[in-house]
């Protein structure tokens, strides 16, 4: 690393960074990683230039996604400098306390690029949980005064850190020495610390949400997991069995089917059992062990528009009710799925349902209707992707990695989050998702059609 390091840069190395401290931490994301790799390429075979409908080898094989958790309000502020540092920036708001059927009392944003180029160059995410800490469905008064004074107590980011994150913000980048320190300290930032735990501080915790205490019970954060991006999914569920790595019970989100690939689908190997130093009632120290990170793989796909998200909805509730009237999960899902969605990309664009981008192919266009464009072969549709998270899904990777439910008290009253909540709280407007790619999709026509609905 020498000169000037920009963003792109910046963000690059830190991927490669996390990825290093993290395959360090927990081997079995090295095996994960592997594995993807060999998929991927044995799908890029098979499969030729259609492998790449959705993004090249290169990008696909390179892109990570990490997760974190923090536990107050200045903690995700600061970290918010840090990602903008990196080029990432919030987008998206989800809310996993209603997402999930157990106790996970997080709300959170994903920090990514969200210029198309920059994604292309790098397109590294980090998934963000906030503890609500005054949620009185999950934690009483008490529990909470104990539980913010403690957090208060702690520092996650050192102020040369922060210092650093600020000057590469204001210079867009950083000289080679400043960051190669910078990155160490975020690096750093990330690593799962030594420290011992209190054991009965953290059991307290974990008693409410396994969550929780992993946000509340230590006096660091750490990389919850780091996710590898796989052109087949399935199979690669498949090989990692194979290999003796346990599994979650199912790949989250949508089903395989014989149509087009939309939003993500998500799995994981099971939290494994790390080893912990304890703090016991009468100050010794004792070892042990916790279940909280976890190797997670995902498979990308077509951005959905409103309608198209209000289709997914509704067709993930048709779902459940077939379940619950007796069907399989996964017969219940790929019969909707058959059932309700355009079985063809020109027929997600057709009812309005997928973001797209569009190239002339030399022929004059009589028409302003692009998807009639498409079909009459004048324009070519390339699917945008979908870059963020879907919240039934996290909070399925989230459940499926819990020892224990937790608690929730559903008859009281849950406290009030949103977008413009979590954006006071940054300093920085947290992005709706669709206004991205809606606009990425009306840059490309506007190029390609003198006038367009």
């Amino acid at each position: 690393m020498s000169g000037f390091v920009t963003p792109v840069e910046l963000r690059a190395s830190f991927a490669r960074r996390m990825a290093d401290m993290y395959g360090d931490e927990v081997p079995a994301y090295n095996t994960l990683v592997e594995v993807a790799a060999e998929v991927n390429a044995d799908v890029v075979s098979r499969d030729g230039a259609d492998a790449e409908r959705l993004g090249s080898i290169e990008r696909v094989t390179a892109e990570r996604h990490g997760a974190i958790r923090v536990g107050t309000p200045t903690e995700l502020r600061q970290v918010s400098r840090i990602f903008a540092a990196l080029g990432m920036y919030p987008v998206g708001f989800y809310d996993l306390r209603e997402a999930a059927k157990s106790s996970v009392p997080v709300v959170s944003t994903a920090f990514r690029p969200i210029a198309a180029d920059e994604l292309a160059r790098n397109p590294f995410r980090m998934f963000t949980s906030l503890l609500v800490t005054d949620d009185r469905r999950f934690f009483s008064a008490d529990l909470q005064a104990r539980l913010d004074a403690f957090l208060a107590r702690r520092t996650l980011f050192s102020p040369e850190l922060l210092a650093l994150a600020e000057r590469a913000i204001s210079s867009r980048g950083l000289h080679a020495e400043d960051a190669a320190r910078f990155l160490t300290l975020a690096t750093g930032a990330f690593e799962l610390s030594a420290d011992p735990v209190d054991r009965a501080w953290y059991r307290e915790l974990e008693q409410v949400s396994a969550v929780a205490a992993d946000i509340g019970g230590v006096t660091s954060t750490h990389i919850n997991h780091l996710t590898p991006r796989v052109l087949d999914i399935d199979e690669l569920y498949a090989r990692m069995s194979a290999r003796g790595i346990e599994m979650i019970d199912a790949i989250q989100g949508p089903p395989r089917w014989n149509g087009p690939d939309v939003l993500l689908r998500q799995t994981s190997f099971r939290a494994l059992a790390e080893q912990r130093r304890f703090v016991e009632a009468d100050g010794s120290v004792a070892s042990g062990s916790l279940r909280v990170r976890f190797g997670e793989v995902e498979a990308r796909g077509i951005a959905l528009t409103p309608a198209g998200r209000d289709r997914y909805d509704a067709m993930l509730r048709d779902v459940d009710t077939r379940v619950a009237a007796g069907m399989t999960r996964a017969a219940a899902a790929t019969r909707v799925w058959q059932e309700q969605l355009p079985s063809t990309e020109l027929g997600l664009l057709r009812e309005g349902l997928g973001y797209f981008t569009f190239e002339r192919t030399g022929a004059v266009i009589t028409d302003a209707d692009p998807a009639a464009l498409v079909a009459a072969g004048v324009l070519r549709a390339t699917p945008i992707v979908y870059e963020d998270f879907l919240p039934r899904s996290a909070a399925g990777i989230f459940q499926s990695n819990l020892t224990d439910a937790g608690r929730k008290d559903t008859a009281s009253v849950g406290t009030a989050r949103d977008s413009g909540w979590l954006s006071d709280v940054i300093g920085a407007e947290v992005a709706d998702p669709f206004e991205i790619y809606a606009a990425q999709q009306r840059a490309s026509l506007d190029s390609v059609l003198p006038v367009h609905a």
